[in-house]
């Protein structure tokens, strides 16, 4: 009996795994084509092919192209979510909790190389309509959840009383994303930033520690 050809779009991606759905499909490709082509580059009757749908299937579940950007950032963001809060919940001081977030979020970003790539290099840029499609609800949530956390911990005296909690928020995330994006352009070119993932962790705790307790 002749083998059948796993299915990359049934879950698990393994012989008789449960197919997805057309949804479904047109997210992980517009995901897949985001990354590999850049969202300007990846039109939808690419990624509505790539999906075995069409493009009146992608307008009818996303409603535009920006639409399908944001729903994979939010997928994403849903995923990190999850596991941050059984994360959270083992930490004992806001700062530990802080750290762990940060680990959490440099291990997806390094394990799933297309989101590194959407999130670091398609998320931030303003489109021609001047908006900024990064800012779904998923990383809004984020965003409040490192906010909670300096407020707890200058609550708790682990932060300077004169430091503004959305500016020292700002600055780590800041942080964070450069170092994670100095390494993609050191990769796809001759940019010096030839750190390895220890390494950039070492200098992100390092960073992080200075607004820290100690």
């Amino acid at each position: 009996m002749e083998k059948k050809t796993p299915d990359p779009f049934a879950v698990g991606g393994e012989e008789g795994g449960q197919e997805l759905s057309s949804h479904d499909r047109i997210l992980f490709s517009a995901r897949n084509l985001f990354s590999s082509q850049g969202y300007e580059n990846a039109t939808t009757s690419a990624i509505a092919r790539m999906a075995g749908t069409s493009e009146s299937q992608l307008i009818k579940h996303f409603g535009s192209k920006e639409g399908l950007l944001a729903a994979v950032f939010d997928r994403a963001w849903q995923s990190v979510s999850e596991k941050l809060a059984r994360v959270l919940a083992q930490c004992e001081t806001p700062f530990d909790r802080l750290q762990a977030l940060a680990g959490l979020m440099i291990d997806a970003l390094e394990e799933d190389r297309d989101l590194r790539v959407l999130m670091l290099l398609e998320g931030r840029r303003i489109r021609k309509h001047g908006a900024m499609v990064v800012l779904t609800e998923g990383f809004l949530r984020m965003v409040g959840t490192i906010d909670r956390l300096l407020e707890e911990m200058k609550e708790a005296g682990q932060l300077r009383p004169d430091l503004n909690v959305q500016a020292v928020r700002s600055a780590l995330i800041g942080a964070f994303e450069g170092l994670l994006r100095d390494q993609i352009l050191a990769e796809r070119g001759n940019y010096p930033a030839s750190y390895n993932s220890e390494e950039l962790r070492a200098a992100f705790s390092l960073f992080l520690n200075c607004f820290g307790p100690g």
